[in-house]
């Protein structure tokens, strides 16, 4: 009675199965895994490629800056240089007797370094390429102006910061906008001894714009682009995953359902096994109990069954248990949980089922074992009988649960010694 009840206790928790809800997880996790290693990618190149553009953009900017640069400094090396005055051009007004006069009669302007940066501009701007600027914090030229982009460069520069870079939308267009400080040397003091400075000073900057817009459109397309093949990666990596997850889950369900066959079934006989039939009697008595429904319990007993063993051997023996077992199976419902209890003892549960019913099932059982004969060797014919204690469940519902379900088990067994002490073969209840 003890141990009934012991295994009865082991088998009461309603455990919640967490198979799916792990699967679940493993899933998501590594869902998520992939999608963290996808976006590191997609991110990676995507600001490679941004990187790559933008230093594009300064490598070119620094490239016009430093051509401008070299201009002028050819342009100081000469002590500046004089161009022939002609229609529509103008003397320099910031310059002291800018205009000579040849042998010939012909009028000559000079045109120092910052006239020639903004009469190159000018020209660039009109051709759409590009435009310079020239500027200084110490303005000797109105025109030159800086805008508040080239005052905060001018003011960085005197800090140490030798370029300042920026994208800036003016009109409705991007432009990518670059400056670099101009330092004073030997060339610069012939025009501006004047001035306070000396060499090594900065007496201003260039500041380089070119439109950026065609780039931009084309990065534009190509983030979508990216986007896209991100997109199209995840829901394919989703797809596969979800579809090795889904096989592995459903080749590991086969085998968890196997296990917990095997777990459940008695290998020799194909019935319940002991551990099975405890935890189908507990949930059976609490359903009979909560429906106010008849159910009974069945214990069989090989008569015998020892000198079987001691006669035939053990093969022998195991034979007359897979009959027993093929018999049990032929006559009891799928409803009725059948099983080896131990050695040479089964158990049969019968729900919805009175005291009568389980009486008569187990006499048809009785009689079948009676009647079955098991060839050895082509030549032996073993014959066998059982005995059967039936039981039907108490109706004292202050009972314990646990200690109900032991008591229609003892009660069978009680009735199985009695069938035998009164000399075997025979049904009797309790």
């Amino acid at each position: 009675m003890d141990d009934i009840e012991d295994r009865l206790n082991s088998s009461h928790p309603n455990k919640k199965n967490i198979f799916t809800n792990v699967w679940f997880q493993f899933s998501l996790s590594l869902l998520l895994i992939m999608l963290l290693f996808i976006t590191t990618l997609y991110a990676g190149i995507f600001l490679r490629q941004e990187k790559s553009i933008n230093e594009g953009f300064k490598n070119k900017a620094s490239s016009l800056f430093n051509s401008i640069v070299l201009t002028r400094k050819w342009n100081a090396m000469y002590g500046v240089v004089f161009v022939e005055k002609k229609e529509g051009i103008q003397s320099n007004p910031y310059l002291k007797n800018p205009d000579i006069k040849s042998v010939e009669g012909k009028i000559y302007t000079k045109k120092n370094p910052a006239l020639m940066t903004r009469e190159i501009s000018e020209i660039a701007e009109k051709e759409g390429s590009f435009k310079f600027h020239i500027t200084s914090l110490k303005l000797v030229n109105i025109n030159n102006a800086p805008d508040e982009f080239e005052k905060q460069s001018l003011l960085s520069f005197e800090n140490g910061v030798t370029e300042t870079f920026i994208k800036e939308n003016i009109g409705g267009v991007p432009y990518y906008r670059y400056m670099a400080p101009l330092h004073v040397n030997e060339e610069c003091l012939q025009c501006h001894n004047n001035n306070g400075y000396k060499v090594g000073d900065i007496r201003g900057g260039i500041s380089v714009k070119f439109s950026i817009m065609d780039t931009e459109r084309e990065l534009k397309k190509s983030r979508i682009i990216t986007i896209a093949l991100f997109i199209a990666t995840m829901v394919l990596l989703t797809w596969l995953i979800i579809r090795l997850v889904f096989k592995l889950y459903k080749r590991l369900s086969k085998a968890e359902q196997k296990l917990k066959e095997l777990l459940n079934t008695d290998a020799l006989t194909g019935l319940s096994n002991r551990r099975s039939v405890v935890g189908g009697l507990y949930k059976e008595v609490e359903r009979a109990r909560r429906y106010k429904r008849p159910f009974c319990c069945i214990m069989i007993d090989i008569d015998h069954f020892k000198k079987i063993n001691d006669t035939y051997g053990h093969q022998a023996g195991d034979e007359v248990l897979r009959v027993i077992g093929k018999i049990m199976k032929s006559i009891f419902r799928n409803s009725d949980l059948t099983g080896r209890y131990g050695g040479e003892e089964f158990i049969v549960l019968l729900p919805e089922t009175d005291i009568e019913g389980a009486m008569a099932a187990a006499e048809k059982i009785r009689a079948e074992v009676e009647n079955a004969e098991i060839v050895i060797a082509e030549k032996e014919v073993i014959r066998m009988t059982s005995s059967f204690g039936v039981s039907c469940l108490c109706e004292d519902d202050d009972m314990p649960l646990e200690k109900k379900a032991a008591d229609l088990v003892g009660r069978a067994d009680k009735a199985l010694y009695k069938a035998k002490s009164e000399g075997r073969n025979r049904v009797c209840k309790e």
